[in-house]
């Protein structure tokens, strides 16, 4: 299969410039599956209400079948041709997060979706993303688009289109791209269904938004404590994934070098995923700095990039700082913990 590219580089005026984006969306129509920039990571798009087109998304990612995707759309109208039982709370977070890296959870319409999308469970994840390319191609397909992020099943989701070409050219039929994303880390998932909305997954949107218009919202204890089945299935996958181990070092800039060392003895090659306050206390084979630990913001856009580099270096082992678990912190952390299958030393 032969991938087309389309690059859109000025967002302020798309319909009149980039009349390719209607091809992007006519081949979506067609069943066919198209990457496209969204504010979180780049998605992979394809007909939500189309089996042939959903089996397609599965087979690009080589993504397992119980891994549910989650539905965009462009419009709110959309949202109630595919769901009912919308709660007021829900109706809520969606005045004051959409469009925005917010996925909620809810019961979805019978016979209106592919149940490839919602892996046979009675509700459906749905979100509006943040972005005039995806807005604009979800819109023009006339379909809500079920779109996980665009890259093979495990390895780092992609920020800039070059992630998903790498990935998964040839396998799909068309990439936009729309430039870097911006926040970086996929959407903040949210079980509208529950009696006490739930957390399954941090991200774009924190729990101290979520409890600002809404109150008390709980986090999935799977995502708290080792043990529990996690309520969203896709969260019991490894994501995320570099092609070196990773392993989470807990502690003060000493001791991280002190870890290196030990690594460094071992004869393994050791890549450091650091920030700028960590450059100049930190040697080993390679060291890069992912933001700034004054904005916990520029770690999650630059994560996903971070991970991705660090493929084109002969490492052997990435030993990654830690971080709080305040606000964005939360989801950081939640995608190191995955890339690294729970891996974390502790400074004693």
């Amino acid at each position: 299969m032969k991938t087309k590219l389309w690059t859109v580089d000025d967002l302020s005026n798309l319909s009149t410039s980039y009349p390719q984006i209607a091809q992007a969306a006519d081949f979506i129509q067609k069943n066919e599956v198209v990457a496209f920039p969204t504010e979180t990571v780049y998605g992979l798009g394809a007909n939500a209400c189309s089996d042939d087109a959903v089996k397609k998304i599965f087979e690009a990612k080589g993504r397992p079948s119980d891994n549910p995707l989650i539905v965009h759309i462009a419009t709110v109208e959309k949202l109630e041709e595919i769901v009912e039982d919308v709660s007021y709370d829900a109706y809520q977070l969606i005045e004051a997060f959409w469009p925005g890296p917010l996925t909620l959870v809810l019961r979805k319409k019978e016979n209106q979706l592919s149940t490839l999308v919602t892996a046979g469970l009675d509700t459906v994840a749905v979100r509006m993303p943040n972005h005039p390319v995806a807005l604009d191609i979800i819109a023009k397909s006339g379909v809500p688009v079920a779109a996980p992020s665009a890259n093979r099943s495990g390895k780092p989701s992609p920020t800039q289109a070059h992630h998903v070409y790498h990935d998964l050219n040839g396998k799909i039929s068309g990439i936009i791209d729309g430039g870097p994303t911006g926040v970086g880390v996929e959407s903040t998932v949210l079980d509208c269904t529950s009696t006490i909305p739930t957390i399954l997954r941090p991200g774009g949107v924190t729990k101290e938004q979520l409890e600002k218009i809404i109150g008390k919202v709980n986090i999935d204890q799977a995502l708290i404590e080792e043990g529990h089945a996690p309520k969203s299935p896709g969260m019991k996958y490894t994501h995320y994934a570099p092609n070196a181990p990773v392993v989470i070092i807990d502690g003060s800039h000493k001791y991280m070098q002190t870890m290196i060392n030990q690594y460094e003895e071992q004869g393994k090659n050791v890549g450091v995923l650091t920030t700028e306050e960590g450059l100049n206390h930190l040697q080993a084979q390679k060291v890069i700095a992912c933001g700034t630990r004054k904005d916990l913001s520029t770690v999650a856009t630059q994560l996903y990039d971070v991970l991705r580099q660090f493929d084109k270096e002969e490492i052997d082992v990435i030993l990654s700082e830690s971080f709080p678990l305040d606000g964005v912190g939360e989801a950081i952390m939640n995608r190191l913990l995955k890339a690294a299958g729970n891996h974390v030393i502790v400074e004693e």
